[in-house]
């Protein structure tokens, strides 16, 4: 796992965005959710990712993984190096803790992401007006 193998199965999903916060962190989000962040710098962990209690369970028993720091009780995982999970399960993990953000996202949010190749977009772009419908008055 790389950044760019991260870059490319994050930004395939729905909606999904990347964002550096935090001085030099990767965030990977979706409508302004995080689903997993990798620091650009090196640091103890190389990934972090939300993953479900069962999850969260069995995959900090591993070598490599650890919960999260400061995430933790959200069940988020981190990988203290890049082999720690193959490349194939990793790809799973990541598009389930997306899962897991878009489930708590508003309605509207959740029916965009899980229609592939949508995108929502937001139907009022700065700088433009809003034409509204006049309303018929009785006389």
């Amino acid at each position: 796992m790389d950044v760019d193998w991260l870059r490319k199965t994050c930004l395939a999903l729905p909606d999904a965005t990347e964002q550096i916060q935090w001085g030099n962190d990767l965030l990977f989000k979706v409508h302004g959710k995080m689903f997993a962040i990798t620091p650009l710098e090196p640091a103890a962990v190389c990934l972090s990712f939300k993953c479900s209690e069962e999850a969260f369970a069995e995959l900090t028993e591993r070598p490599h993984i650890v919960p999260a720091p400061y995430l933790a009780r959200a069940k988020w995982v981190a990988l203290e190096r890049h082999d720690a999970i193959a490349a194939d399960e990793l790809a799973e993990l990541l598009r389930a803790s997306y899962a897991l953000v878009v489930a708590r996202l508003p309605k509207k949010f959740r029916q965009a992401a899980q229609t592939p190749g949508r995108r929502l977009l937001k139907s009022k772009t700065p700088g433009q007006a809003v034409k509204r419908k006049k309303r018929k008055t009785k006389n």
